[in-house]
């Protein structure tokens, strides 16, 4: 083992120091890597879950953390707290930083001031999730934050609530109509959902607290590349939900290509190449999802070729070609349906996978035959709209209106983690139904603005300015 780096052995209880069970390593706590967990509570195994993130997060309500309506604590668990009640799974805090194939070993970079560590691993599950692409235009991401973090939600709501505040002062309505533009880039459920509750905020939430703008006047473009919104559904639920967005006051600017970002615009090309300018200050990226990094690296370990989205082509059951120990879960992987076409980037495929890699090492653990092989059973998708607007699909059934509404609001909150949350998301979801509020309404600062020791340094400025008769900041 290279110098400075430390065996986590000494981390383990007495009991499974000492153990000769199979030590599974998973990497990710999210929809995969938790139902992996989940599926080997029973086998003969020690469980590793490592995580650079201490909290499992629910990544289809991220949007509304980033409008206000729940706050960021609501959609999370705490990994050890999920975890608690199974005694052959523990929890480590730290980001990959090598897996090492031939000596079965994970990396770990240091944490804080420590040292790195190693764990050794007799099956390795890898499910690092994914996140946002630009498609080669990464310098538009400070210009255009995805939605993929708990960083990327705060950030986006700091954006929208500015963007308001900043029309008030403004005495340009040319600037003013600028800053209630927003702009969001992608007609995938993301973009659908989210730019239907800005329209909500602006024309309800924010509609009386402002005195010298109207807040519902806010212009909200959906850009899409495709022909409809919400490609990946049936061309029916598409027509309906592109009516619904339009009622609901989405501007639709379909078959539009994003082709330049600046900080006051955005630009679009349409099929005949005419490129349209509109100046927008808030630009929100929902077009796109790449593998994790850590894909990349690992198949060049193991001599694959990722695809274009970054995804590990893997054996039929998630198996890295060549490492049958080890297996890739989720959006890092690349899977193929019935049809030939990859599975797509969603939280049901990734828990299935879970669940089934669970199985596939239970079973292999304990001796017996392994589980039959993968199929991904559709249970169906939903995409909400606005208020009790919504649309897609329940075990094949297609529904819209206030029933695809009403099944999306169950299902949600049936997926979420801890009861607390769903209590919690549950009472939120009343109030703002009854009441049209949202309560997380709150424009946060990055920590060194507003820590002791930035305000201290503030304070210091002042002080050293004022004799010289130049203004301090109030």
């Amino acid at each position: 083992m290279p110098t400075g780096i430390h065996p986590l052995d000494a981390l383990l209880s007495p009991a499974a120091a000492g153990s000769t069970r199979r030590r599974v390593v998973v990497i990710g706590g999210g929809f995969a890597g938790l139902r992996t967990v989940r599926a080997l509570r029973d086998a003969p195994v020690e469980v590793t879950l490592v995580d650079r993130r201490n909290f499992h997060l629910f990544q289809p309500l991220l949007y509304q953390v980033a409008t206000g309506a729940l706050s960021a604590g609501e959609i999370a668990a705490p990994l050890r707290a999920v975890l608690r009640r199974q005694a052959n799974a523990r929890v480590v805090l730290g980001e990959v930083d090598d897996v090492d194939l031939a000596g079965r070993r994970v990396v770990l970079r240091p944490l804080e001031a420590g040292a790195a560590t190693a764990l050794a691993y007799d099956d390795l599950v890898v499910a690092a999730g994914g996140g946002t692409t630009y498609f080669g235009n990464d310098a538009w991401e400070p210009l255009a934050p995805g939605l993929k973090t708990v960083e990327d939600a705060l950030e986006l709501r700091r954006r929208i609530l500015v963007a308001f505040e900043a029309a008030e002062r403004e005495d340009d309505p040319a600037v003013q109509r600028e800053w209630l533009t927003f702009a969001v880039v992608g007609a995938g459920p993301t973009g659908v959902e989210m730019a239907g509750q800005i329209v909500e905020m602006a024309r309800d939430t924010l509609r009386r607290d402002f005195r010298r703008i109207d807040p519902s006047t806010a212009r909200v473009l959906l850009v899409e590349a495709a022909p409809a919104v919400l490609p990946g559904y049936a061309a029916g639920l598409r027509a309906r939900a592109g009516r619904d967005l339009a009622g609901h006051g989405v501007e639709l600017l379909l078959q539009r290509m994003v082709v330049e970002l600046t900080a006051r615009e955005i630009a679009v090309r349409d099929p005949d190449g005419r490129v349209e300018r509109i100046a927008t200050r808030t630009v929100i990226w929902g077009a796109g999802v790449r593998a994790s990094a850590l894909g990349e690296r690992l198949a060049a370990a193991a001599g694959v070729d990722v695809d274009r989205g970054g995804r590990i082509p893997v054996e039929r059951d998630f198996s890295l070609p060549g490492h049958p120990e080890v297996f890739v879960v989720g959006d890092m992987a690349r899977v193929e349906g019935p049809g030939g076409a990859p599975l797509p980037g969603i939280a049901p495929v990734a828990m299935q996978e879970g669940s089934h890699v669970g199985r596939v090492i239970a079973t292999s653990a304990a001796g017996r035959p392994g589980p039959a092989a993968f199929r991904y059973h559709d249970k169906g998708s939903l995409a909400t709209i606005g208020r009790a607007r919504a649309v897609g699909t329940v075990f094949g059934l297609p529904l819209t209106g206030l029933p695809a509404w009403l099944a999306w609001l169950g299902i949600h909150l049936t997926y979420l983690i801890g009861f607390q949350n769903r209590l919690f998301v549950f009472m939120r979801w009343s109030i703002s139904f009854l009441t049209r509020g949202r309560g997380a309404r709150l424009i946060n600062e990055p920590w060194d603005a507003t820590g002791a020791v930035a305000a201290a340094t503030a304070d210091e400025d002042r002080r050293e300015v004022a004799p010289a008769g130049r203004r301090g900041a109030s």
